[in-house]
This record gives C-alpha cells, sequence and structure tokens, in this order.
C-alpha cells in the first residue's frame, strides 16, 4: 500500500520561482520540475510511447536484460529508494527480481501526486513489496528514507530514465555529490544516462509530429494560469527545440509569437514579452560513457557495471558509494 507523506504546501515556492525565473535578465526561464503537475505528467507518459521518443524503451530493455544481474551485485538486506518514479513501470523488473530473494521495501519520491497513484497502481500486485511513497523534492524525499533504514540494512537508489540530465554538468555533479552525502559506503545508485547521438534525431524526440511534446511544454503556462491565476493565451506562445552544441543538450523553449503583457496575480508579477522571445524551460544533456565514469568518480562512486543499449544510445550505470 502506498502512503502518502505529509505533503508541504508548494504553491508559495511555485510563485516565487515563476516570478524569479520570468524577470531573470537576459534569458527568461521556468525551472523544469514544473513541467511535472498531474496533466504533464500525464503528458510524459504518452511523450515515453512516441516512435520518435527511444530513451524510454531503452531504459526498460536494459532493466529488462539486466534487473537479475543487479541484484546479483547487490548485498542483502536491501531496500529501494526510487528518485522520480512516474508510474513505476519500468522499475517493475527490479522490483520483482529482488522480491525473489526478499521482502523489499519500496519508497517512491515524487512532486506529483497523481505520478505517486499511479506507481501505486502500476506496483501494488507484486508479491512481497511494501510501498510508501513521498510528495517531495528528490533530496528531501531521500533525506526521509535513509532516516528509516534499519540496521546492516543497504539502500539502492534509482534515478532512472534521463532526469539527471536536466541539470547541467556542474549542476548533475553537484547533485551526485548531495546523493552520496546522504548514502552510506556501499549502498548503490543505479543511474540512467542518455548518450550523444545525432542531431536530427535529437530534435525529432523533442519536437514529435503529433505535437505530444509541445502540449507537454504548453502545459506550463496552462498550470501557471490555473495555479496563480495567470493570463497566459496558449494560442500565442509555441514549442521550440533547439540543439546547444556547446552545451552538448538539446534545450526546450517556449517562444512568444507576438509582443505581449502576461500577468500572473499569484506571482504578484506583470511580464512583457518581445515578439520571439523565448521561456527557456528544460535541457536535456547528453554524455559519453567516459563522462559518466568520470563524473561518478568525482562525486564519491565507482562504477560497478555500465550497460548501454545497442538500439538508442544509453547507458545504466551501477554506482557503488565509497
Amino acid at each position: 500500500m502506498l502512503v502518502h507523506a505529509v505533503t508541504a504546501h508548494l504553491t508559495y515556492e511555485f510563485a516565487a520561482d515563476v516570478r524569479a525565473g520570468l524577470t531573470k535578465p537576459g534569458q527568461k526561464e521556468l525551472l523544469s520540475k514544473y513541467l511535472y503537475d498531474d496533466v504533464g505528467s500525464a503528458l510524459f507518459e504518452v511523450i515515453c510511447h512516441l516512435p520518435e521518443y527511444g530513451l524510454t524503451r531503452a531504459d526498460e530493455r536494459l532493466l529488462r536484460r539486466h534487473a537479475g544481474d543487479i541484484v546479483e551485485r547487490l548485498a542483502t538486506p536491501i531496500a529501494i529508494a526510487e528518485l522520480g518514479s512516474g508510474s513505476g513501470k519500468k522499475t517493475r523488473q527490479i522490483l520483482e527480481s529482488f522480491c525473489r530473494r526478499q521482502h523489499t521495501r519500496y519508497y517512491p519520491i515524487e512532486i506529483s501526486r497523481a505520478a505517486l497513484a499511479m506507481c501505486e497502481r502500476e506496483l501494488s500486485d507484486i508479491d512481497s513489496v511494501s510501498i510508501l511513497g513521498f510528495e517531495r523534492e528528490y533530496l528531501d524525499g531521500l533525506l526521509e528514507v535513509a532516516a528509516q533504514r534499519k540496521t546492516g540494512q543497504h539502500l539502492l537508489v534509482l534515478f532512472l530514465g534521463s532526469t539527471i540530465g536536466n541539470f547541467d554538468r556542474m549542476a548533475g555533479l553537484k547533485f551526485l555529490n548531495q546523493v552520496r552525502r546522504i548514502l552510506q559506503p556501499g549502498d548503490s545508485l543505479l543511474l540512467g544516462t542518455d548518450l550523444e547521438k545525432p542531431a536530427a534525431q535529437l530534435l525529432a524526440a523533442y519536437d514529435d509530429e503529433l505535437g505530444v511534446t509541445a502540449a507537454f511544454n504548453l502545459n506550463l503556462l496552462a498550470r501557471i494560469n490555473r495555479e496563480l491565476d495567470g493570463d497566459f493565451d496558449l494560442a500565442h506562445f509555441e514549442h521550440v527545440a533547439r540543439i546547444n552544441h556547446q552545451g552538448r543538450s538539446v534545450e526546450m523553449h517556449l517562444r512568444s509569437m507576438r509582443h505581449q503583457t502576461v500577468k500572473i496575480p499569484g506571482a504578484d508579477l506583470a511580464v512583457e514579452f518581445l515578439e520571439d522571445e523565448t521561456i527557456w524551460t528544460e535541457s536535456s544533456h547528453k554524455y559519453s560513457p567516459e563522462d559518466i565514469l568520470q563524473m561518478a568518480r568525482t562525486a564519491g562512486f565507482r562504477c560497478d557495471i555500465q550497460w548501454i543499449d545497442d538500439q538508442w544510445p544509453f547507458a545504466e550505470n551501477l554506482l557503488i558509494a565509497v
């Protein structure tokens, strides 16, 4: 059974971040974590099934092929925490493999209540698993999980998909350092990372023909309207995907199609947009296999093994805290 921990009131933080991002000198921006409200989480689940977006299928293939090997490489007893569980679908293989050896406690950590509910529906039928969900930011949730560990119990942290790529490289390294400080030596982190690939393939993945990714991105403006009483006219903004060659990343933007002013009373803000001005909403950084090994070492992990998909360049990396 999934039990929601006490939910922090996030409206003030959302308003403060919107105000800070849309008044930032130069490039306006909104934090990518706010893409994942209930509507955004549902749209992202659809994106994962699109033919252009091979990342999720690569992630699932590697987990399906190597779940047993992951279990064999890690000491038990073990508890499993997942940062950004989403629907939990791709976690099933790992949980089922561990549950064949031991009763397993699984802690999904999500900022979306809808995603936690989907996770419960997806995984509650697995025998010998107890599910306790935390509606929290990643590190806050992980701290709560670590505080509940029993003497002698190891912790496996799952950070699947390519969420680490939403951080720039220095911020990603800082985040891994923060995770490492919460863990004990011998604990583990299974880290998913999307690898470098041709620009045309990347642009198709982040700007699909059906327009689902565009709807996902534009929903962030709709969320501001719903939660902060904004008056964004979504018909006057469009989704744009760009390659940042220097940063080795794909960027998502929302472009203003005309000169306009938007009022957001819930953030105590009126913001002017010039024609063609954009709001930067997300970056997805791509790595080489060697990048990941170096980043892991710097953050205080050793890479026990790295698996790379043969259809869509993507890596699962089993990192051990040293």
